[in-house]
């Protein structure tokens, strides 16, 4: 501990050895280079000291009247010493500028955490939430873990200190008076200062307990209205909680609710918010320490459309305070404390306009701050950004009202556009394997599996059969919007016809597959639809330099004057969080298309709101080896289907072969085929009863592999084949090699895949090979599109009805008569007869 001279003569401690100055002009520390400065003014001395016992766990900062406080002076070091950050230099008008979007949050340091009533106080408002309360305090020792200064802001004092009395109230009654019924018409009221005067300490206690777990300890700052009527004390509270968070000592700051301050004169015509309650005082606070993020804790999420819980409300997931504040309505406070949302808004926008990023959430939801932090779409984020929607919104805007120009065009520009990103795959090739390769060494470099390194790895071949299959898609652009698939005559001048019409915006999302993307663009192109694109990051610079050819290729056709810009139609969106924000943008996403592996899919499944997914969560492909076949065609059939592409999502995993094989030996022959191309082979239980030498056991009969590894397992006959497919199949491709025409007739009828075959390789189950030009996914669903999904299956329908003044009050009264005739269709050149969609009477 190192004695502090004043110049008054009188000896205090300095601040950074232990606990109190008393009252002098300048002392100076002779063995530190801090320079601690306090005011003296009249009769009276500023307010606060650092009163702590570094061997408590917690440190209190207490208010006196006597004694001055130790302030320094811009936190000036010399030689060596101890660095701390110079509040009064920070620019605000730079840092107002640092966070625009919801991904800048990422960069913030020095967060101010505001916990409501509602948030802590249990619902009968006598107690506190305790559940709540200790995830809220994880998630702030997560993000000082990580070396952020955190400060928390906090209500409760008062439904602690209720909770308290009602207690010693229930203790100091009689028995009878407890057991009796209470007839006074309700709960006991108390006095509120009396509550926070008895519930302090205690809320006190319950943070430094539960901090404590987490490595941290804590320091509790009482203040009130006067700590931030002038700049002197404001100055002193700044101080004391910069060399708290200097210590890694998180401040846990609480208004003093037992003693009735004097109002503080209205100064928000001034442009400085008045404290009211603990939303302008979190505000204030966080302007005065010059914080990074405000996050206002409320029980709801945010600010909404509407009333939240009403018809057709909706979170408003970015504010901006300067176009959208007039148009908010606000109705009611919080059920508990003095705030409610107009409080938070104004508190908000206040501490917006002086620089300090905020935001408004719902405090009883899991993981809320470590969400925000990452940048995800969490609460109300307010910014004075001019474009106020994420950038993801943005994308997926503009890819809406690019979708619309790119269906007005003519089908021969549509096809121009895929001739082009063709040619241009051609001859940037050697461009497109040099940014493929860097991939594919940054890959190798980490924890890739062969699986995926093989779908992200481009060759010349590949290239040149990508821009074959675009081609093939180029040529279908003239019938593939607005063809006429059903016409119905109504009646006498009233006609009716069913036309292709574009889904509208698809999201795509794939993993390590950088060539899907030029094929899916090709197809929403041709298609009419808007594309916003996915990829993994390991196939970063493949897919940057691919996308700039889409865009390249989308520039080459001049849309009509004033019409969005043709290239917007497709959008690379790079960030993985930017895919939760997504799912979520039902009113501009209309199909979400993942593919890559089976967790990829079910995790789009479970988050996308509203969204239709369209893909397979397995590849379970079956190959069985019937009782009749060609055994050459076994063999060849069986190798061709597990080892031309084993990371494909048609590839075989699973062989089942006839029980009678085992003694022909067509078994043991394509066992050795497999196994000279390294495949590793695992039996079934039914095959391990019937061999004593067999393969080691297979985990699950329903699984992926994904690579040489292949489960054997034996049937009786056809029928048990389907059963077993049907059972653990993932209703993908599956395959019979046999030469009978009636268990082909019955496998191709009975197995439930999306994809049947008949002597032919599992391997054929793909858009190209179909004929689809190239597909984006395989579909196992039973609604919309089943298997490979090309041009047809990014295509809805819409009706148009074409009249001559008629009324359904005409038909009613006689004048006309329904006639429903079906009219022909032309197809391929010919006029034909198509099937009728439904009965289409009326009742």
């Amino acid at each position: 501990m190192h004695r502090v001279i004043g110049e008054r003569g009188r000896s205090s401690f300095c601040a950074k050895c232990l606990i109190q100055s008393v009252s002098s002009d300048l002392t100076v520390c002779k063995t530190t280079t801090y320079r601690h400065m306090s005011m003296y003014r009249g009769k009276h001395t500023a307010l606060a000291s650092l009163a702590a016992l570094r061997s408590n766990s917690s440190y209190k900062l207490i208010n006196t009247n006597n004694v001055n406080t130790i302030m320094r002076q811009g936190y000036r070091t010399s030689g060596g010493g101890d660095k701390r950050p110079e509040l009064a230099s920070h620019n605000r008008g730079q840092h107002s500028e640092r966070f625009l979007y919801r991904g800048d949050l990422k960069k913030a340091n020095r967060i101010i955490v505001k916990l409501g009533s509602a948030v802590i106080t249990r619902e009968d408002e006598c107690g506190l939430a305790l559940g709540r309360l200790a995830s809220i305090v994880e998630q702030v020792s997560e993000l000082q873990s990580q070396g952020k200064q955190m400060v928390l802001v906090t209500s409760g004092a008062v439904a602690f200190g209720k909770q308290k009395l009602r207690h010693e109230i229930a203790m100091s009654k009689s028995v009878r008076q407890t057991i009796s019924v209470n007839t006074s018409g309700g709960l006991l009221q108390f006095e509120p200062r009396a509550c926070a005067a008895a519930g302090q300490s205690g809320l006190m206690s319950l943070y430094e307990a539960m901090f404590t777990q987490y490595g941290f300890k804590t320091a509790q700052v009482l203040v009130n209205q006067r700590d931030f009527q002038n700049e002197f004390t404001s100055m002193h509270l700044v101080d004391a909680m910069s060399e708290l968070m200097f210590y890694n000592i998180i401040p846990i700051v609480n208004a003093n609710d037992a003693i009735a301050s004097p109002p503080e004169m209205d100064k928000d015509l001034a442009g400085v918010i008045s404290v009211k309650d603990n939303d302008s005082l979190a505000a204030r606070l966080a302007v005065n320490m010059q914080a990074d993020l405000l996050v206002l804790m409320s029980d709801v999420d945010g600010l909404h459309t509407s009333p939240p819980g009403t018809e057709g409300s909706r979170l408003v997931k970015t504010f901006s305070p300067k176009m959208d504040l007039c148009n908010v309505v606000f109705q009611g406070k919080s059920r508990v404390g003095l705030g409610g949302m107009e409080s938070k808004v104004g508190a908000a926008a206040w501490a917006l306009e002086k620089g300090v990023s905020v935001v408004i959430c719902d405090g009883r939801n899991y993981g809320s701050l470590p969400s925000i932090i990452q940048g995800k779409s969490v609460g109300t984020f307010f910014t004075n950004a001019k474009n106020i929607n994420s950038p993801v919104e943005v994308e997926a805007v503009k890819a809406k009202e690019a979708s619309q120009t790119l269906q007005k065009l003519r089908p021969a520009d549509r096809k121009a556009i895929i001739e082009k990103l063709a040619d241009l795959l051609i001859e940037r090739k050697e461009d497109i394997l040099v940014a493929n390769n860097r991939d594919v060494l940054l890959a190798k470099r980490g924890d890739i599996s062969e699986q995926l390194l093989n779908r992200l790895q481009l060759t010349t071949d590949k290239l040149q059969t990508l821009a074959t299959g675009l081609r093939q898609i180029a040529e279908k652009c003239e019938t593939t919007l607005g063809r006429v698939l059903e016409k119905t005559r109504i009646s006498d001048k009233l006609s009716l016809k069913k036309i292709t019409a574009p889904i509208g915006v698809l999201l795509v999302i794939f993993e390590s597959r950088p060539d899907c993307l030029p094929q899916v663009a090709a197809l929403a192109i041709c298609s009419g639809n808007g594309l916003l694109l996915k990829g993994g990051s390991e196939a970063q610079h493949s897919n940057a330099i691919l996308y700039a050819l889409v865009r390249e290729a989308l520039g080459s056709v001049q849309a009509e004057e004033g019409e969005t810009d043709l290239r917007d139609a497709v959008a690379l969106v790079s960030k993985r969080e930017d895919i939760d924000d997504l799912l979520v943008l039902d009113d501009y996403i209309n199909l979400v298309i993942p593919r890559g592996s089976s967790s990829l899919v079910r995790d789009i499944q479970q988050k996308s709101h509203g969204i239709p997914v369209l893909g397979h969560s397995e590849g379970i492909c079956h190959v069985y080896v019937d009782e009749n076949c060609d055994h050459d065609m076994a063999i060849k059939i069986a190798v061709d289907s597990k080892c031309d592409y084993p990371s494909a999502c048609n590839a075989m995993e699973t062989l089942l072969i006839h029980k009678s094989h085992i003694k022909s030996g067509l078994m043991d022959d394509i066992c050795d085929e497999l196994k000279k191309k390294m495949v590793r082979l695992y039996s079934g239980p039914r095959l391990q009863s019937m061999m004593k030498f067999s393969p080691p056991p297979a985990v699950s009969l329903h699984k992926e592999y994904g690579d040489l590894q292949l489960t054997l397992e034996v049937t009786d006959d056809v029928d048990g084949a389907i059963d077993h497919i049907n059972k653990y199949g993932s209703s993908h491709t599956d395959s019979i090699v046999t030469s009978s025409d009636a268990a082909a007739k019955e496998f191709l009828e009975c197995v439930d895949s999306a994809c049947v075959f008949h002597n032919a390789s599992t391997r054929f189950s793909d858009g190209y090979r179909f004929g689809l030009g190239a597909e984006v996914g395989i579909s196992t669903s039973r609604i919309h599109a089943r298997g490979p999904v090309g041009i047809e299956g990014l295509l809805t329908t819409k009706w148009q009805l074409e009249g001559d003044g008629h009324t359904v009050k005409e038909f009613t009264d006689g004048k006309y008569q329904y006639l429903h005739e079906r009219l022909p269709v032309t197809v391929d050149g010919k006029e034909v007869f198509t099937p009728a969609s439904g009965d289409s009477s009326y009742v």
